[in-house]
């Protein structure tokens, strides 16, 4: 089972770069797509729409900002859009679709700029929710594949400059303490389960793929899974938008 990730930066922008000629070619079961910047009303062309898939989406409440869709393959038992975050849920952060097993969500966290303060409580404020969201849910009978934007980049091999951006939102002792804490839980970061190499960026902030790396697109799993992954890659030979496509293969059956 295939499932790809990406962060777009707008969805129409990233269609114009290729995207969707892209993807016709990955065989992907998934695909998670994240900050859209635009409603799904606003989507009319049928590229949006690719054949062979059930397309949903969760808009903004403004239908401008973030935003977050899944294509899935085969048809969804239930669909579920939002965390039961009253603060958060309106800004279209979360969708997920449920089958008899397993649940794969498409996650678009919060970014915080340098020295925002109200931004980075705000930051903080939602991952405190999710971790509880996401302990509640190990409870239940089924496993979870959790992918998106996660705006933390979990350890020194996953930024290119550690120094420059060592007090930079994303990179903070406490985001990265957080990540720790989840990975503790009962949970795995599913690419490092089958590369280590710590110059696997996905994502490029300053709009250069040769600065400032940083791998915060993740595919967080429960670890029911872990021995699951078979195959994982971060696309970088074209550019859709500032990050690239994470792609992910699981032996698993829906």
């Amino acid at each position: 089972m295939r499932i790809i990730s990406f962060s777009a930066d707008g969805i129409k922008n990233a269609a114009e770069k290729g995207f969707y000629d892209w993807l016709k070619d990955q065989d992907a079961d998934f695909v998670c797509i994240q900050d859209l910047r635009c409603s799904e009303y606003d989507l009319q062309d049928k590229v949006f729409f690719p054949e062979d898939y059930n397309a949903y989406f969760f808009d903004d409440i403004d239908g401008k900002a973030n935003g977050v869709a899944i294509y899935c393959r085969q048809l969804p038992k239930a669909i579920m859009t939002g965390l039961g975050f009253a603060d958060f849920d309106m800004e279209g952060r979360y969708i997920q679709a449920d089958y008899e097993n397993l649940s794969v969500g498409c996650l678009l966290a919060p970014r915080a700029e340098p020295g925002n303060t109200e931004q980075i409580q705000r930051k903080s404020e939602f991952y405190e929710l999710l971790g509880n969201h996401l302990q509640k849910v190990r409870n239940k009978r089924r496993e979870f594949i959790i992918c998106g934007s996660w705006h933390i980049a979990h350890s020194a091999g996953d930024v290119q400059d550690t120094e420059r951006n060592s007090t930079v939102p994303g990179f903070l002792a406490e985001e990265r303490q957080w990540m720790n804490e989840l990975l503790e839980s009962g949970y795995v970061d599913a690419f490092r389960e089958i590369n280590s190499d710590t110059d696997e960026f996905s994502w490029w902030p300053d709009g250069k793929r040769t600065e400032n790396g940083w791998r915060s697109d993740f595919h967080i799993v429960s670890r029911g899974l872990q021995y699951n992954v078979d195959y994982g890659a971060i696309y970088k030979s074209k550019e859709f938008s500032s990050h690239a496509p994470v792609i992910m293969d699981y032996d698993i059956e829906l």
